[in-house]
C-alpha cells in the first residue's frame, strides 16, 4: 500500500519512504556533483573528494551586501539544529566572482561563519560558467560604479547533494532554517 501510495505522490515530491519532502525534490533532475575548482587553501578540489557528507552548495561571493550573508547565516542555523548529525554535512559556497573572490578571500568569508563546516570554492570564469550551467544558476555582473565597484545579480538556491554526491533537494531563500534542517536530517539518516 505505502508504494502504491509513493507512486501516486511521485509529483508531489514523495520519498522512498512515503513521506514527503518539505524542500524541492530534484532527484533525477540534477545532475550529481561533479567539479574541479581550486579550494579556499589554493588546493584543487574534485567533487569525488567530497564523497561521505551531504554538502549544501550555494553559489555566492564575498562582497554580496544582502543576500549570500543572510543565507549563510540561515546555514548557520540549520548546523545549529542538527546538532551532532552536522558532523556529516558541509557547506560548499561556490563564488560567482572569480575575478575578486580569491582563495584567500573566500578562505576569510567562510571562516567567519563556520571554518569546521563551510569551504570556499572557486575556479576560472570558464569553470565556474560550466558548474552553473549544469546546476541552472544564472549570475550577470553588474555595471561598474565609478570606483570601480560592482555587485553581481546571481540565484539564491541552496543545492543539497547526498553523501553520494547525488542532487537530492533544492532549498530556497524561503525554506526556514527548521524546514532545511529537518530534511538535510532525513537525507543524513537515509546515508547511515
Amino acid at each position: 500500500m505505502t508504494a502504491a501510495l509513493c507512486a501516486a505522490f511521485v509529483g508531489a515530491g514523495c520519498s522512498h519512504r512515503g513521506e514527503p519532502w518539505q524542500l524541492t525534490d530534484v532527484s533525477g533532475h540534477l545532475p550529481d556533483l561533479d567539479f574541479t575548482l581550486t579550494g579556499d587553501d589554493g588546493q584543487a578540489v574534485a567533487a569525488d573528494s567530497l564523497k561521505g557528507r551531504t554538502s549544501l552548495v550555494y553559489f555566492g561571493y564575498t562582497h554580496c551586501p544582502d543576500v549570500c550573508p543572510e543565507t549563510m547565516g540561515r546555514l548557520m542555523q540549520v548546523i545549529g539544529k542538527l546538532g551532532p548529525d552536522a558532523q556529516k554535512m558541509r557547506i560548499l559556497f561556490v563564488t560567482v566572482d572569480p575575478a575578486r573572490d580569491t582563495p584567500s578571500a573566500l578562505h576569510d568569508y567562510v571562516d567567519a561563519f563556520d571554518a569546521q563546516h563551510a569551504r570556499g570554492l572557486t575556479g576560472t570564469d570558464a569553470q565556474i560558467e560550466d558548474m552553473a550551467r549544469h546546476y541552472r544558476v544564472a549570475y550577470q555582473m553588474e555595471k561598474r560604479d565609478p570606483n570601480g565597484n560592482y555587485e553581481v545579480t546571481h540565484s539564491s538556491a541552496v543545492y543539497i547533494f547526498d553523501a553520494r554526491n547525488r542532487a537530492r533537494l533544492l532549498a530556497t531563500d524561503h525554506d526556514s532554517p527548521d524546514v532545511i534542517a529537518a530534511d538535510v536530517r532525513r537525507i543524513i539518516k537515509d546515508q547511515s
